[in-house]
């Protein structure tokens, strides 16, 4: 588990990754409107590689205990050292500073491992509050390709 000022970023087992990604909710401590189909889509994708530290984390908001979104990787560094990041978060547990946090976190997670050269992330270019988020993380915009605007921190 990473723990941040107001987060705790749980890895999502195996059982986790398949609730996640079929929405079983049953005993689980869930905001009501997670998963999003984005979590179950990163849940899925998880489920395929299976890294315990480049996989999916479950963001849980402590003061409530529960789980508002996922953040994490699209499987371990590549031959390059690169590794794709990404987040949510469930529409009430956004602009509260929480997928800037859960992402500082992450980034120090990923650049801790001598593998990792760099990490990219791809948000549409419409999602200005993703925009945001990587900036105040420390990315920066590389470059822009069809509706995807790509970011990328190195080390």
């Amino acid at each position: 588990m990473i723990r941040t000022d107001r987060l705790d970023l749980h890895p999502l087992d195996r059982d986790d990754l398949r609730a996640v990604a079929a929405g079983d909710r049953r005993g689980r401590r869930w905001h009501d409107d997670f998963p999003r189909e984005d979590d179950r889509a990163a849940a899925r994708i998880t489920l395929r590689h299976e890294d315990p530290v480049f996989g999916c984390y479950a963001v849980v908001e402590r003061a409530a205990g529960t789980a508002v979104g996922t953040i994490g990787f699209f499987g371990p560094p590549g031959a390059d050292g690169v590794v794709m990041v990404g987040y949510g978060l469930v529409e009430p547990a956004r602009g509260q500073g929480y997928a800037t946090e859960a992402l500082r976190a992450i980034v120090d997670l990923a650049l801790a491992d001598p593998r990792v050269q760099w990490i990219e992330a791809d948000p549409e270019r419409d999602n200005e509050a993703s925009h945001r988020v990587l900036e105040k993380a420390g990315f920066a915009v590389q470059r822009e390709e069809g509706n995807a605007r790509w970011y990328s921190i190195q080390r």
